[in-house]
C-alpha cells in the first residue's frame, strides 16, 4: 500500500523541488557576493540565469493550492512615459539647464547694463541728428540700442519666489523648440539683441534652433553681411520672403521650416529674463491644446530700460467692439484659483507677438488664415479660434519676455492700412456670429467690406470651424469672457447725436479716453468719434474702443465723457450716466434734473426747456 496517493504527492515534488533550486541559488549568490573573477564556465551560466531561476521558484509556489498570490501591477498609463532609459526620474540639474551660449563678463558701467536706462552725456550735432534719424526710421532711441552691449545682461532675477523655487521634471521629457522671428528693416542693434538674448538664457537642449525670417527688408545690413554672420553662431539661420508678404506669411514660412516639437513666436526687438524658455515649455507637456505667452515687461522705446517684474502677475488679454486687443487686471476671483505664481493666467486674448504652441497643434488647430494680409487682427482672430474649438490661452507670468513698445508702426502697409480691417472682417464673419453687427456699427469701413463681400474667400475657414467643431460666440462670451460689456445687439439708437439748433453733432475730440469735456463738431456720419449708442440701460455710450459715456457730472459746467461704471457682471450704471429721451427730443439726466444744453461752443447741463432747440437733439 502506498503512503501517499498520487494526488497528496505534488505539494512534496514541487517542495523537493524547490529546495533543490534554493541550494542552488545559494552557491550562486556566494559567488556573486564573493565577486569571484574567474568562476567555472558552468558557475557563470548560472549566475546569468539567476533571474530565471528566481521565476521558476515563483511560478512553483503560486501553483501552490494554499498559496494566494501577488496581485497584477496596475497597467501603464498610455498618455505618460514611463520612466526609462530616455526619461530618468527626478527633476532638471543647474548644469543640464546651461544656456547655448555663455554671456562675455559685463561692465556693470556700460550703456544700459543690468537692464538699467540709457544715458548719454552732452550730445554733438552729428550725435543730435543720428538720434534723430534712428527714432524716425524705427520709432525707439536706436541711438541708444546701438551703443548698449548685444550681450547686455538684465541683472537679478526679481521674478516671484514662486518661480524662482520651480523645477522642472525630466519625465516627460520637456520637448526642444524652434524659435521663429520675422523682421523688417530692423535695426542691427535690437535684431542681434535678440538673438543673443534666446541664446544666453535658453537650455541648450532644448533650443533646436533659431530662424529669422526676412519678411522683404531693403536695409543692406539685414542682407548678406547677417548671412555671414549669422554662421558663427551655429543654430542660427535667415529664411527670405523676396517679395514683402507681411507678418502672418513670414511666420507660416517659418513654422514650415522648423524642426523643433514647439514653435515660439518673438519679435525682433525683445530681450529674455533668465529661466523664460522652461516655463513655458512644461506647460505644453502638461496640456497640450495650450497655447502659452511670456508676461511681457516694457521695455522702454526712449531708454531702453528693461523693466523687471516685482510681485504677483496683475495682466491679461481683452478685446473691444472695434475689435482692438488691449490689457485688463486679472478679476480677482480668477487670482484666487491660482495657488501660486507658477500658475497660468488663463486669458480671453492675447497680444499674439510672442508666444509658444505645439507645432502638431498649431497644425491641427489651423495654422494662421492665410488669406489674412500683412498684419493685423490675426492674434484676436487665433484668440477667438483656440477658445473656440477646444483649446486654451495662458499667459504663464514665470515667463518673461522684454518687448519694445512702440507707440506707432513704423512700417509702411504696401495695400494700405485698409488691410487690417479687411484681416478683422474676416475673422468677424468666421467666428462671431451675430455679433459681427456690432463691429461693423463701430467701423462703417468694415461694414462697407462686408456688404460688398470684399474680404476674400472664407469657405476653407468655415470648413474648419465644422471639422474641429467648435463652439458659438455665445460660448465663448459665457464661458471665457463672461466679464465682458456685450452692447445691444439691436440697441434702442445709435449712431450720430445731432443737435437741432447748431446743427453741429456731439465730438468726444480727439484722444478722450474718459476724463475730459465733449466738443461740438461739423456732422461727418463716419461715426469714429461721433458714434453713440442709446442703450436699452438708458446710457449714451462712445464704445468704439473702452466703454466710455455721457457724464453729468454734479456741479460741473461741461459735460464730459468717462468710463462706463457698467462693465459688465457685478456692476450698474451710475445716475450720472441716466439720460431719458423725452417727447420733445430733449436728453434729461434724471439725478440731476437737468437736460444737455448747447451753449455757444460749449455742451453743458441747464434747467429743461422742451421750446429751446438748444437743448433739442436727434440721431442721424
Amino acid at each position: 500500500m502506498r503512503m501517499f496517493s498520487r494526488r497528496h504527492n505534488l505539494p512534496f515534488k514541487l517542495a523537493i523541488l524547490a529546495g533543490s533550486i534554493f541550494l542552488v541559488l545559494c552557491l550562486v549568490m556566494l559567488y556573486d557576493v564573493g565577486g569571484g573573477t574567474s568562476p567555472e564556465p558552468w558557475l557563470r551560466e548560472l549566475s546569468e540565469k539567476q533571474s530565471h531561476l528566481m521565476g521558476v521558484v515563483r511560478g512553483a509556489a503560486s501553483n501552490m493550492g494554499f498559496q494566494i498570490g501577488a496581485p497584477l501591477p496596475p497597467p501603464s498609463n498610455p498618455g505618460t512615459n514611463p520612466i526609462g532609459r530616455h526619461c530618468p526620474p527626478g527633476f532638471y540639474s543647474w548644469e543640464e539647464l546651461q544656456p547655448h551660449l555663455e554671456r562675455p563678463p559685463q561692465d556693470p558701467l556700460g550703456p544700459g547694463a543690468y537692464g538699467k536706462p540709457f544715458v548719454w552725456g552732452v550730445m554733438s550735432p552729428a550725435e543730435i541728428k543720428e538720434k534723430q534719424d534712428g527714432l524716425a526710421k524705427n520709432v525707439f532711441n536706436q541711438f541708444a540700442s546701438d551703443r548698449i552691449s548685444l550681450h547686455r545682461s538684465l541683472g537679478n532675477d526679481t521674478r516671484h519666489p514662486d518661480c524662482l523655487g520651480q523645477r522642472f521634471r525630466r519625465c516627460p521629457p520637456l520637448p526642444t523648440t524652434s524659435v521663429i522671428i520675422v523682421f523688417h528693416n530692423e535695426a542691427w542693434s535690437t535684431l542681434l539683441r535678440t538673438v543673443y538674448s534666446i541664446l544666453h538664457t535658453s537650455p541648450a537642449f532644448l533650443l533646436r534652433e533659431i530662424i529669422l525670417v526676412d519678411d522683404a527688408s531693403t536695409d543692406e545690413h539685414l542682407k548678406s553681411r547677417l548671412d555671414e554672420y549669422v554662421l558663427q553662431l551655429k543654430i542660427v539661420r535667415v529664411l527670405r520672403q523676396w517679395e514683402r508678404k507681411g507678418l502672418i506669411t513670414a511666420r507660416l514660412l517659418g513654422a514650415q521650416a522648423a524642426q523643433g516639437e514647439i514653435l515660439t513666436f518673438l519679435d525682433a526687438h525683445c530681450e529674455c529674463l533668465d529661466g523664460w524658455l522652461q516655463p513655458l515649455l512644461a506647460r505644453i507637456v502638461e496640456e497640450p491644446t495650450a497655447v502659452v505667452s511670456p508676461e511681457i515687461v516694457v521695455i522702454d522705446q526712449n531708454n531702453l530700460k528693461f523693466v523687471k517684474p516685482t510681485g504677483r502677475a496683475r495682466n491679461r488679454g481683452n478685446f473691444d467692439w472695434n475689435l482692438t486687443f488691449g490689457w485688463e487686471l486679472i478679476p480677482e476671483k480668477y487670482q484666487k484659483q491660482r495657488k501660486n505664481e507658477t500658475y497660468p493666467v488663463r486669458t480671453p486674448t492675447f497680444a499674439g507677438g510672442l508666444f509658444s504652441i505645439s507645432k502638431a497643434y498649431f497644425e491641427h488647430i489651423g495654422t494662421y488664415d492665410d488669406k489674412m494680409e500683412i498684419w493685423g487682427g490675426e492674434n484676436v482672430e487665433m484668440s477667438f479660434r483656440v477658445w473656440q474649438c477646444g483649446g486654451q490661452l495662458e499667459i504663464i507670468p514665470c515667463s518673461v519676455v522684454g518687448h519694445i513698445f512702440r507707440s506707432k508702426s513704423p512700417h509702411t502697409f504696401p495695400k494700405g492700412k485698409s488691410v487690417i480691417t479687411r484681416n478683422q472682417v474676416r475673422l468677424a464673419e468666421v467666428w462671431m456670429d451675430d455679433y459681427k453687427h456690432l463691429f461693423y456699427r463701430r467701423n462703417t469701413n468694415a461694414a462697407a467690406i462686408a456688404k460688398e463681400n470684399s474680404y476674400g474667400d472664407i469657405s476653407e475657414r468655415l470648413k474648419l470651424k465644422e471639422k474641429l467643431g467648435c463652439k458659438n460666440f455665445t460660448w465663448y462670451l459665457r464661458n471665457i469672457y463672461p466679464e465682458a460689456y456685450v452692447p445691444d445687439l439691436t440697441p434702442v439708437k445709435f449712431g450720430a447725436l445731432q443737435n437741432i439748433g447748431s446743427k453741429t453733432c456731439l465730438d468726444v475730440g480727439e484722444k478722450n479716453t474718459g476724463g475730459k469735456p465733449v466738443i461740438l463738431y461739423v456732422c461727418h456720419n463716419s461715426g469714429g468719434n461721433q458714434y453713440f449708442e442709446y442703450t436699452s440701460h438708458q446710457e449714451l455710450r462712445h464704445n468704439i474702443g473702452k466703454q466710455l459715456c455721457l457724464h453729468a457730472t454734479p456741479g460741473a459746467v461741461l459735460v464730459s465723457i468717462e468710463l462706463c461704471s457698467l462693465k459688465g457682471l457685478g456692476t450698474v450704471v451710475a445716475p450720472e450716466q441716466v439720460w431719458h429721451f423725452t417727447l420733445g427730443s430733449l436728453l434729461k439726466n434724471p439725478s440731476s434734473d437737468k437736460c444737455l444744453t448747447i451753449d455757444g461752443s460749449k455742451v453743458v447741463m441747464s434747467d429743461c426747456d422742451s421750446a429751446s432747440q438748444k437743448q433739442q437733439w436727434i440721431f442721424s
